[in-house]
């Protein structure tokens, strides 16, 4: 959200509402599911737009606030407290939140601009398009809504003519058990917004004009997930046959989707074999074990993954569990990737053999394409397959975002993914912190803090999420605070080089130097036991100041195709390489545009 001043009767000024419904877009702030469990910052909007309201906006000071919200004492000194400003951070990313899922409609913003704490209220402009409904992209993909067909013609006389031609095609895709017909009064699909529009993967609509006799009929399927139009035809017929016409035009409708209502046939086949009912659960604890994210849970997954594979080595799930534990292996540097990667490449192809429709297979697939290949027009294909068989199946939508569209620089197209990926898994902590990690990229650190916040109040023994915390302060500056969090990470993966070498890497921007380069020693005699990644020492040297040794080891990083350098396109830390001819040959190798 800008910080543009709001709109009044007279002239923008902060702290008076242009008009009375700012009391009721609080109302319904402080309502939404985005508030409901945060009293703190709920009790912090609501004071500070009540007295902007009643015009004491001028008086929203950090000291007041502490005392009237936080309940401070009368000592409370703001310069040694930094509760209110942080505090004031939390809110302001919540807001984003709010406007971004649930206030999409809401018709006056409620702002906080950095730097003071009077909120401005400004009018939403409704016609500007907005983010993808989150409805239509976990729609299945055999839902469609038919919209209302608009009256083109010169004397607007045809709304009968247009309402009978929405019955027809309603009654004619019907007649199919695997197409789901929306039951939705007809609306225009041009001025509903998103939000409100029926929940569908595809919507078909059109319109209606009239020449002399003839009347001509323009039909538009719609992908809603995208906003692309899939297919248009235009149809003619006398316009004193309007029955005539409509059957013309649902024949020709259905006619266009008979491919489709094949393939979902096709799709709805059983699967068989693959319903082993003892293998399905040894595969459920592995994706457990896998989602930890830790070396231990990693090495468990595999494990699990491999019995379930014994128990049915037709059940193509497996496989993709066992693809994605060796990817994931060689991403955290417990291995060496070309041991790993012949494995999860093999496993995500057996998988794709093994059932074709399946998401979860296809998901492994093109996280291999994406990480070990670099075939990011591949990667992106196969996701969103994997997207169109299961729209629900959260993995998809994460790793589309951190191992596709990170990569390309498509951030705030990660940053949808990564949303609808974690309103299908609310409580992953491992989409937590790759949540907040896409705030990074898009240079939101108050954003990202917040989702470092989040991830650890889902799992606080979770080392990754004190990294991701760790790595947002240290571009913030404040690297006090990205020690610390360094700190607890290492202390909850004692033995992990990438934690290590975060801490390492924040305390040579810290001019402390010494310690980095113990820490850094100590990387080193790790790396003679086990693998550790050459990225990891790239960024130390980098913070250094050694170019030379943190290109050496970029590059190398390159020939061990090191996960993290997927994103160098939009990593913060390489900002200031950006531009050298050193990091060009990189990139390019990457095959990034």
């Amino acid at each position: 959200m800008g910080s543009s001043s709001m709109t009044t009767r007279r002239s923008p000024v902060a702290g008076k509402p242009a008009e009375p419904s700012a009391a009721q877009a609080l109302d319904r702030i402080l309502e939404s599911a985005t508030f409901r469990q945060v009293d703190r910052l709920k009790r912090f909007l609501r004071f500070i737009v009540t007295e902007a309201i009643d015009g004491r906006g001028d008086q929203l000071k950090e000291y007041v606030i502490g005392v009237q919200v936080f309940d401070k004492e009368s000592s409370f000194d703001p310069r040694a407290d930094p509760i209110v400003r942080v505090q004031a951070r939390r809110l302001r990313a919540r807001l984003a939140r709010y406007y971004r899922e649930e206030g999409t409609g809401d018709s006056i913003v409620i702002d906080l601009p950095k730097g003071g704490y009077a909120p401005l209220f400004k009018p939403r402009d409704m016609s500007a398009p907005g983010r993808r409904s989150l409805g239509a992209a976990f729609a299945g993909h055999n839902t469609i809504a038919v919209a209302a067909f608009a009256d083109h013609s010169a004397a607007h006389d045809l709304d009968y003519f247009c309402q009978g031609l929405r019955q027809e095609i309603i009654h004619a895709l019907a007649r199919f058990p695997v197409l789901r017909v929306l039951a939705a009064p007809a609306y225009d699909c041009e001025t509903t917004p998103a939000a409100n529009a029926p929940a569908a993967a595809m919507t078909l609509t059109g319109g209606v004009r009239a020449a002399n006799d003839r009347l001509r009929v323009t039909v538009h399927l719609i992908d809603n997930a995208t906003g692309c139009y899939l297919w248009s035809e235009s149809l003619d017929g006398p316009a004193g046959d309007p029955l005539g016409v409509h059957d013309t035009v649902a024949g020709a409708g259905i006619a266009k989707l008979e491919p489709r209502r094949r393939d979902l046939d096709h799709r709805r086949a059983p699967r068989g074999a693959a319903d082993h009912r003892a293998a399905r659960n040894l595969y459920l604890q592995g994706r457990y074990h896998l989602n930890q994210r830790t070396e231990e849970g990693l090495v468990k997954a595999v494990e699990f993954f491999e019995k379930a594979i014994v128990e049915d080595a037709q059940y193509a799930m497996a496989h993709s569990g066992l693809a994605d534990a060796h990817s994931l292996l060689a991403h955290y540097g417990v291995v060496e990737p070309a041991k790993a990667w012949t494995k999860a490449a093999s496993l995500a192809a057996a998988a794709v053999l093994l059932d074709g429709n399946c998401a979860e297979a296809r998901t492994s697939l093109a996280h291999v394409k994406a990480t070990q290949d670099w075939d990011w027009a591949g990667a992106e294909r196969e996701f969103l397959l994997a997207i169109e068989l299961d729209p629900s199946y959260a993995t998809t939508h994460h790793w589309y975002a951190v191992s596709c569209l990170v990569p390309l620089g498509r951030v705030d197209e990660a940053l949808d993914e990564m949303l609808l990926a974690q309103s299908l898994d609310p409580v992953s902590a491992i989409v937590a912190r790759d949540l907040a990690m896409v705030h990074v990229y898009r240079k939101d650190f108050d954003a990202a803090l917040e989702q470092c916040d989040h991830a650890i109040a889902l799992n606080p023994h979770f080392s990754p999420a004190y990294w991701a915390l760790g790595f947002t302060q240290e571009q913030r500056e404040d690297f006090d605070e990205a020690a610390a969090a360094f700190h607890r990470a290492i202390a909850l993966s004692p033995q992990s080089p990438r934690m290590q070498a975060g801490l390492a890497r924040t305390l040579a921007l810290a001019g402390k130097r010494t310690l980095a380069l113990g820490l850094l020693k100590k990387i080193e005699a790790a790396a003679k036991q086990r693998y550790v990644s050459p990225f990891e020492f790239a960024v130390v040297h980098l913070a250094l100041g050694d170019e030379d040794a943190g290109f050496r080891w970029l590059t190398k990083a390159a020939r061990d195709r090191a996960f993290d350098l997927i994103a160098l396109r939009v990593d913060p830390r390489f900002t200031s390489f950006r531009n050298t001819p050193r990091l060009a040959p990189i990139i390019e190798e990457l095959g990034l545009p």
